[in-house]
Parts: structure tokens; sequence; C-alpha cells
């Protein structure tokens, strides 16, 4: 397993990583709220796991922190690992479903994975697979953003796209391409084992990962603009995903 380091901030990021039984280093907490409500049920949990708590004023947590919005909570944590792709399969086995993963081709901004990530956990993807080069890793950002989906995503990290699609059709899985030049969404037969290949933003998927893809499908659109934030148009894809897997009879 790989792993990277960071910090997560926020009141439920925190909340999250302790419910996950996160290995926490310190828990720096801002020393005007420590009274609060949501600040002293995190206090709480802290303490009886052990976890050392300082009190900071907010000018040292602002240096502390990595994306200014830490909510008066940040933790240093042990790292996240990043899992194998056939862990990802291994794991919709277990659940006996068809595997359900996503595939980001170098998605660039935090904000967006982390969305993503969170979108990922509540549809029940089983994993989500993101390239080493040019692309997001699990920051800190990534984190907050995912609001704690973090700690229940695989992520699994590849070295090529297009190689780790040709592997996962092996396996049995269709791959369906996100792209506007496809069919409707909702022709697109989206059940049984499939992965769905998301590209970053403004460039869309690429061409070599594009010939690659068994479907591809098309978010509709009516207005003025002719794009959707990629997180947005990931989500509307998973979903319409969701419900012809799990909501069709």
């Amino acid at each position: 397993m790989e792993n990277s380091e960071l910090i997560i901030e926020g009141r439920n990021a925190v909340v999250e990583a302790l419910k996950a039984d996160r290995s926490i280093d310190k828990l720096f907490i801002i020393d005007s709220e420590q009274q609060s409500g949501p600040i002293k049920t995190i206090v709480a949990e802290a303490r009886k796991r052990g976890v050392v708590i300082r009190f900071e004023t907010k000018e040292m947590m602002d240096k502390i922190s990595n994306t200014n919005k830490h909510q008066g909570v940040i933790a240093y944590v042990a790292a996240y690992d990043y899992v194998e792709v056939e862990d990802i399969l291994q794991i919709a086995k277990d659940k006996g479903e068809p595997p359900f993963v996503i595939i980001l081709d170098s998605i660039e901004d935090p904000h967006n994975l982390g969305a993503i990530l969170r979108t990922a956990n509540i549809a029940g993807v089983h994993g989500v697979i993101i390239p080493k080069r040019r692309a997001v890793g699990l920051t800190a950002t990534v984190s907050k953003t995912s609001a704690g989906a973090i700690e229940y995503t695989p992520v699994a990290r590849v070295t090529n796209i297009v190689r780790t699609i040709e592997d996962l059709k092996k396996q049995g899985l269709w791959i369906a391409c996100a792209d506007m030049d496809g069919q409707l969404m909702y022709k697109v037969d989206l059940k049984g084992p499939l992965a769905i290949v998301v590209g970053g933003e403004g460039a869309g998927v690429g061409k070599l990962v594009k010939e690659k893809c068994d479907l591809i499908a098309k978010v509709p659109m009516k207005g003025d603009i002719d794009s959707l934030n990629v997180s947005v148009a990931t989500s509307i894809l998973v979903y319409e995903a969701l419900r012809q897997r799990d909501f069709l009879s």
C-alpha cells in the first residue's frame, strides 16, 4: 500500500475520522470555542481514545491550517492508505454485488475529488481509481470537502489509466465514459459490473482512454452554457447508474 501525509480540518471531517478509528497523533482545538457543543463532543471522543489535545489561539490555528476553513478543529493523522484495484473488486465480491467503480482521468481540483468521494460513498460505489500523475491525491482539502467520506471510500492510484481499464475489462467490467458525444445516459445500460470514467476539468476524458470505453453516456442539458462542474456531472451519472442497478425491476 502507498500513503500520503496530511492533516484533517473541520468538525465533520474530524468527527468521521474519530468514528473510523483513524490513528490521530494530535488534535488542535481553538481555545475560544472549547466550550461549544460540537467542540466539546469532539474533545470528549478524542480523550476516550487517548489523543493528545492542544488548545490554541485563533491566530495559531490559522497558521497551522492548510485550508483556512478549519472550524476550530485540526487533527494530525496517520497517513491515508491507497488500496490496490484488486482490493476494490474484492470489496464488491465480499458484498455479493457486481463491481461499481469510478475512474477519474486527471481530476486536478481537490474540491472536485472530495465531492466525488462523497457521492461515491453515498451511492454505494465500491471504490475510486485515480492516476498517479497530473491529478490531485488525497490531500487535506479533499478530506474536508468529502465531509468524512474519505474515511470509507477506497481509492486506488494507478500508473496507467488505459492499462487499468484493459485489466478491468478482462475482469468482466463494462467501461462507460462520460462524454457529450455519447448516447443520452437514460438509454445506456449501466447495470452489471461497471466502471464509470470521468474526465478532468476542461479537457474531459483523454482520447486514448475514451477509445477503450465500451459505452459513452451523456448527461442531458437544456440551458445556455455547455458544461457542468465535473463533480456535479459525475454525481448525475453515478445516480443514474444506481437507479438502473438497484431500483429497476
